[in-house]
C-alpha cells in the first residue's frame, strides 16, 4: 500500500503547473528571511534590521526614523512569546509600492504585553536576494 501512495505523489507533484511551485518556493525564501530579519528585531538590534532591509526601505526611511519608529511599536509589547506565520501571499504589485516580486507573510504573535498580535512583513526581491521592505505590527 505504502509503495502506490509514492507514485500517485509523483504523479501530483508533475502535475502542478511550474508558476505554483515556484511562487511557493519565493514563499518560502522570503519567509526565511523575514525570520532572520524578526530575530535582529525581536533582539532590539533595530539598526542591524535597517542595514539588513530592502533598498527600498533604506531609501524611504533613515536608520534613525526606523529606530524611532520601532522602539516606538515594539517596546510596549514586550519580548516576543510566540510567533506562527498565519499567511504568506506572492506579488507582483503592491499599493504605494514599485511592480516587482513582494511576499506578504502575516504571523499571529503573542507578546509579553499583547496576547494577540498580526505581524505583517513584505519581503521583496532585491537585486537578487530577498530582503525586508515593510513591516507592521498591530
Amino acid at each position: 500500500m505504502q509503495n502506490m501512495k509514492l507514485p500517485a505523489l509523483v504523479l501530483l507533484l508533475v502535475m502542478l503547473p511550474a508558476p505554483v511551485i515556484a511562487s511557493e518556493q519565493k514563499k518560502s525564501a522570503a519567509a526565511e528571511e523575514a525570520g532572520k530579519w524578526l530575530a535582529l528585531v525581536d533582539g532590539r538590534q533595530y539598526r542591524q534590521s535597517w542595514q539588513r532591509a530592502a533598498t527600498l526601505f533604506r531609501q524611504q526611511v533613515s536608520a534613525e526614523q526606523w529606530q524611532q519608529a520601532i522602539t516606538a511599536a515594539r517596546n510596549p509589547l514586550g519580548n516576543m512569546v510566540s510567533r506562527k506565520m498565519a499567511a504568506a501571499t506572492y506579488a507582483t504589485s503592491l499599493p504605494g509600492a514599485p511592480d516587482g516580486e513582494y511576499v506578504v507573510l502575516q504571523f499571529r504573535t503573542e507578546f509579553e504585553n499583547r496576547k494577540h498580535a498580526i505581524e505583517t512583513v513584505t519581503p521583496m526581491l532585491d537585486d537578487g536576494q530577498w530582503r525586508v521592505s515593510g513591516y507592521y505590527v498591530r
